[in-house]
């Protein structure tokens, strides 16, 4: 896991730690579940982000993909690609909050 977790997620995991335990369940049994290797499970998540205009979750997509190998051309790409399905504006955001992340590099 990341090294830092939003306050607010360490909080309700704190707080609900069976709940907690349950989410972590569910992202191995889901990483585990097909052949799709996690830089690009990471790089997916990312485009859902993005569709849910989760600033947090896009961060958090991106820098693990980060971790895993993925360049700042493949995070650009993964939000471009989706742009006829999740419109500019939303791609526009998550580049935004994706140039937050690879500036920090």
């Amino acid at each position: 896991m990341a090294d830092e977790l939003p306050d607010h997620y360490v909080s309700i995991r704190e707080r609900y730690k069976e709940f907690g335990n349950a989410l972590s369940d569910l992202g191995r049994i889901t990483d585990q579940s097909g052949p799709i290797d996690h830089k690009h499970s990471h790089l997916i998540q990312l485009a859902a982000s993005a569709a849910i205009r989760s600033e947090g979750a896009v961060h958090s997509h991106a820098r693990r993909a980060l971790e895993l190998g993925a360049s700042p051309e493949e995070l650009y790409h993964a939000l471009i690609i989706v742009t006829s399905t999740i419109g500019f504006p939303n791609v526009a955001a998550a580049i935004s909050w994706v140039d937050d992340v690879v500036m920090d590099k």
